[in-house]
């Protein structure tokens, strides 16, 4: 049998953890924990134990996110290796979407804008808006920061309760802008506003900040493809936003279907790719050169 090489994308709470065997994505899993290196080694051995998986099967743990800095030792004595969370953001969504040619839009706390072109990966920047500051803010305003109590309340809630349209400060459409679109987000709240209506303005301001800034990101490269991948790209509230956003600025907002593990899926590809030569050689002729995971202390 094959062996399998584990990703492990390690937060500051929350671990994703997936497996990459034979080309295949097994059995993605994550875990809470109140700390980093908890949340690891919680995730690393229920992935084991519920697929059966002998330490002898692990070929290979790649580790990455914010919490990995916290792990500079092997896990169980097995061979352990970081790759930066770019790179992961990367190579996951190209591996989920099929894409060759994308801006990957990883939103977590904050949110990081990674460009993927025909396998070249650059970091182009990012924004401190994210769940974080949905959480944050749903703390003073909700008194909750569970998301998905925040997410149904929203689902009862009433942007236009919340926010300024065009149509609310023009009589005439403005070019290129229909009379709904958002002109202010916030501005026409009140006092009153139910816990609903501002459950849906914190998501949609939220949502809304991450969609324009990706595709201001984008200017002059002509991509036109946008990955959306971590925790808060499962949010039922993207399905309603971010087609509004397509058809507004003709570009195309993909999530794919194991979204929030995008980049524990990239961290496992990181060594499973570095394993095969890349098909053409570098500019100016000589041997490939694959990227190198950058080894644990």
């Amino acid at each position: 049998m094959n062996k399998i090489a584990i990703g492990i994308d390690v937060g500051i709470s929350t671990t994703k953890i997936v497996g990459i065997r034979g080309g295949e994505v097994i059995s993605p899993l994550w875990i809470k924990a109140t700390d980093p290196v908890t949340s690891l080694y919680g995730a690393f051995g229920k992935f084991l134990h519920d697929n059966d998986i002998a330490l002898d099967d692990v070929e290979r743990v790649m580790l990455t996110g914010v919490g990995a800095a916290y792990i500079n030792s092997p896990i169980y004595g097995l061979t352990t290796q970081k790759v930066e969370e770019f790179i992961a953001d990367g190579l996951g969504a190209a591996f989920e979407s099929k894409l060759n040619r994308m801006i990957v839009v990883s939103m977590g706390t904050g949110t990081s804008l990674v460009s993927y072109q025909d396998g070249a990966i650059r970091h182009l920047g990012g924004i401190g808006i994210g769940g974080g500051t949905l959480n944050g803010l749903s703390r003073l305003l909700l008194q909750t920061d569970d998301i998905k109590q925040i997410s149904e309340m929203a689902m009862q809630g009433d942007t236009r309760k919340i926010n300024l349209s065009i149509g609310d400060i023009s009589a005439h459409p403005l070019p290129g802008l229909p009379m709904d679109a958002t002109a202010s987000l916030f501005a026409n709240a009140q006092g009153n506003a139910s816990r609903e209506d501002i459950a849906k303005g914190l998501i949609c301001m939220v949502l809304q900040a991450i969609g324009s800034a990706s595709i201001l990101s984008s200017l002059n490269s002509g991509i036109r493809d946008f990955v959306l991948i971590g925790n808060l790209s499962r949010l039922p509230q993207c399905n309603e936003l971010f087609p509004k956003l397509e058809e507004l600025y003709n570009v195309r907002f993909i999530i794919p279907k194991s979204s929030e593990f995008c980049t524990a899926i990239g961290a496992a590809l990181s060594y499973v790719n570095n394993k095969r030569p890349p098909l053409t050689p570098p500019e100016g002729g000589g041997e490939p050169t694959p990227y190198s995971p950058i080894p644990a202390k």
